[in-house]
This record gives C-alpha cells, structure tokens and sequence, in this order.
C-alpha cells in the first residue's frame, strides 16, 4: 500500500471493496461490523485526543485495541462471547490490511495474535411440549395482532428460523399446497427450504389473508405495516411469556428468547428421532459439529442410555463411626 493511504481510507476501503463487494457480505455482519468500529474509533478518539480521520495506521496498534476490549468488558458489561466478536470483526480489517499494508505487518501480526476470551458454554436452553402449548395459547387470536402473534410462535417453534429469517420472511417466501414450506436466504447466503406442518400450513395461510397481497409484503409485520424488529420481536415474546406463566408456572424461571424457540425446534427434532445431519440442514448449520449442543443437553437421551446399561452390583452399607468424638464432629 502507498504510504499515502491513510488509516481512514483504508478502513472505508475494508467496507466498500472487501465486505461490500468481494465477500459480499450479509447486512447483518456489515451491521455488527460497523458497530464494532464506531465503538472503537469513539474509544481511540478519547485515548488519544484526535478525531478519527485524523488517525494514523500506526496509532491502532495492539495495546489500544486490547485496552478498547477491557474497556468494553468493565464498562459495559459485555460478556466474553461479545467481546469475542468484536475481536473477530478487527481481525478481519488487519487480515486485509496485511495484504493493503505490509509496511505495517510486524503491527498486524501483533494484533492479530490477541487471544480470544475463554468462556463457560452453558447447555442451551429450551422449551417443554407445556411449556410451548401455553406460549401459543397465550396470545388472544379477536384481535389482529393476536393472530399474528400466534402465527409467527407456531412459526418459529416449528421452522426453527433465526431471528433475521423470521422478521424478514415476505408472502413469496411461503409455498402452499403439497409439501408446503417456506424458503429463506439464511447465514452465509445459504437458501434453505423447511416444511411446514399441516397444522402449521392452515395457521400461516389464514394469516396470509390478512396482510397485503403483494409478493414482497413481510408476513409478520409490525403496526405500522413494515418489518418487526429484534426489540419489537423480543417485547412480544415477553408479554406473551408473562401470559403464558398463568398456565404453566415453570415459564417463570426460563429466559425466553427468539433463539431459544429455535433452540426448542432442535430439540423437539432431535426427540422425535431426527438425525444431527438432518437437524443441522433445518437449522442451516455450517456444520453437522454445531448440532452437537442439543445432544449435550437432551438429558431424555441420557437416561435412556443409562437405562440399558446393568447396574453394578454393590451394597450399601451405612457408616457409622466407632468413637463418640467422630460422631460428634459428623454431626456439626
């Protein structure tokens, strides 16, 4: 790269030129992307005094951005698995700078060898077959938005549609009749196609009559007619949630979110005896790998392995100390 290329350009170059035009990225991880240099630049606009078109490629180094990392952790409360993609998204500019700037390489490499944060992985969380008929009971289906809400759970339940998918699935996006099904353009612009029940097809059709006819309308929009959005998505959850406890209480200790319906939709997959290849294929995985969490957390699986296998055979035999003073001191 010429040495009169700036910091500032070559970022904007990293957008137009290497997500925009050559990966072709989705908006969604343009979006993430953007948002992780905003933060950034704020940040080194504060440490250093200078606005960010005035930075030099030099003064983001690696003490900056791992400083600008801990910062999010103690200031934000960001977790591990944030901070993590934050990194992700600055690797990637640096792997484009090495190639634009190798002026700068002993710099890049410096920053690219900032580890990711390690982190405990919880097993995903997941709804009962209760605890998903009280959530699609929930909503009251004599008003509009009541039978939209409806149709978008049994939806999400039963497709296992990422959040982006679901808010985003328009009329010509739905196939009627045999092998009913809807056809989405999913992570890393994989088009994937998932059928539909019987029970779910009726339930999306009707809906279909109530919104426009146009090709391009979104299926589950908001008030205002245009598409839902993740906070839009998650407040609805919630209040049909709060509903939802009445009839089943152990709602109340869950943390339900759009994730956790898809999570639901593998689970309820895999207990009815789908394969993990079949499973990821649904869900649009990258990998058949990915689907290994819902056998991690499908206990059902356990026990019934558990169950064929033949006990050892060992007594129990109750201790009971010999000395009054150990008694003693097994009873504090």
């Amino acid at each position: 790269m010429s040495p009169a290329v700036s910091f500032p350009a070559l970022l904007q170059r990293f957008f137009t030129e290497r997500l925009m035009q050559q990966r072709r990225a989705s908006p969604h991880t343009i979006a993430s992307y953007r948002d992780t240099f905003r933060l950034l630049l704020r940040f080194a606009q504060g440490q250093l005094d200078k606005a960010p078109t005035q930075l030099a490629f030099e003064q983001v180094d690696a003490p900056l951005i791992a400083a600008f990392l801990d910062d999010l952790e103690n200031n934000r409360g960001i977790t591990a698995r944030s901070r993590n993609l934050r990194l992700t998204a600055i690797r990637s500019f640096f792997r484009y700078a090495a190639f634009e700037a190798p002026a700068h390489a002993e710099q890049i490499q410096r920053v690219l060898a900032i580890p990711s944060q390690r982190f405990t992985r919880a097993q995903v969380g997941f709804l009962t077959r209760p605890e998903i008929d009280a959530l699609l009971a929930a909503p009251d289906q004599h008003s509009w938005s009541g039978r939209r809400d409806h149709a978008l759970l049994l939806v999400a339940i039963q497709t296992g549609l990422r959040l982006s998918e679901l808010t985003g699935l328009c009329r010509d996006s739905v196939f009627h009749g045999t092998g009913a099904h809807v056809r989405v353009l999913g992570k890393g612009r994989k088009e994937r196609a998932i059928p539909l029940t019987r029970q779910t097809a009726a339930v999306l059709n009707a809906w279909l009559r109530e919104i426009p006819g146009n090709a391009d309308a979104t299926v589950f929009p908001n008030a205002r007619g245009t598409r839902l959005s993740a906070d839009g998505m998650q407040y609805l959850l919630a209040k049909h949630v709060a509903v939802a406890v009445q009839r089943c209480p152990s709602l109340a200790t869950r943390r339900v979110t759009p994730h956790v319906l898809r999570h639901t939709t593998a689970m309820e997959l895999m207990q009815a005896g789908a394969e993990r290849a079949v499973i990821a294929l649904w869900l649009g995985h990258e990998s058949v790998e990915t689907t290994q969490i819902y056998l991690d957390a499908n206990l059902a699986i356990k026990e019934q392995v558990l169950a064929k296998v033949t006990p050892l055979d060992v007594a129990f035999v109750r201790y009971r100390p010999d000395d009054q003073l150990l008694a003693f001191l097994n009873e504090l």
